[in-house]
């Protein structure tokens, strides 16, 4: 699914050169659940933004099924991202929050909008998303109406609704009160085994990591540890499931 060579990042802040990724290579098997960790300023949110082409890397080649994210047109990304990429950003960010001014179930429709179907199915697949979330029934009230744990998992259903083969998600379960943070991570799980996601999780929430097959951990934009999560069991696309589902 991904397979990164060389990734740099820099940018200059005050006339001082930053490097956010400095030389990160890793590949991400179809159907794999890796954890990206690290210190505050590591990268994981830069290589995020990387993997959803909202970014381009200063350098190295970022292939997500062969294309390359870091050379191929912008209308060829904006296409992948449109078609391919469910992303869910960090909880302290407006990513969190469906469209204003929309109720929560149009505001997961819109994100349909750019695969030009028809108004119906838009609204039956939203609909989809949300019963599938939790919501099934809060699609018309307003975002402000919902609690913040209900924002959340709306967009998800924002995410989802365009059935992505890629889920990125940063840092999801922050914020959350303890229960609500157990019940989004299992949320999450339920999510990747019903669509069998390639899903890509920047986290410092070790019960969300530690449900993953596989973990990476930069530092200073670098790669310092990388590998299988322990207890992940057999790895492989059926790896990261419900607790006490059977293999």
């Amino acid at each position: 699914m991904y397979d990164l060579t060389g990734v740099t990042k820099h940018y200059r802040r005050g006339g001082e050169l930053v490097r956010a990724l400095d030389g990160v290579g890793f590949s991400v098997a179809d159907g794999t659940a890796l954890a990206v960790q690290g210190p505050p300023g590591a990268g994981s949110s830069t290589l995020l933004r990387i993997l959803g082409g909202l970014e381009r890397p200063t350098g190295g080649s970022v292939l997500l099924d062969g294309t390359d994210l870091a050379t191929v047109t912008a209308s060829r990304l904006g296409r992948i991202r449109t078609e391919s990429i469910g992303l869910l950003g960090p909880a302290d960010g407006d990513r969190f929050e469906p469209v204003a001014g929309l109720t929560v179930r149009q505001g997961v429709a819109a994100a349909l909008a750019p695969l030009r179907l028809r108004p119906v199915d838009r609204w039956e697949l939203a609909g989809d998303a949300l019963a599938e979330v939790g919501l099934a029934g809060r699609g018309e009230l307003l975002p402000a109406e919902l609690d913040p744990y209900a924002r959340r998992r709306a967009a998800l259903a924002r995410a989802l609704v365009k059935r992505p083969t890629v889920l990125l998600a940063d840092r999801p379960t922050d914020g959350l009160p303890p229960s609500a943070r157990a019940d989004f991570t299992e949320l999450l799980v339920r999510v990747w085994g019903a669509h069998r996601l390639t899903f890509v999780v920047a986290t410092d929430d070790e019960a969300l990591a530690g449900r993953a097959v596989r973990r990476l951990v930069l530092a200073g934009g670098r790669v310092v540890t990388a590998g299988r999560v322990a207890g992940s069991g057999r790895g492989g696309a059926d790896a990261w499931c419900p607790r006490g589902a059977g293999r």
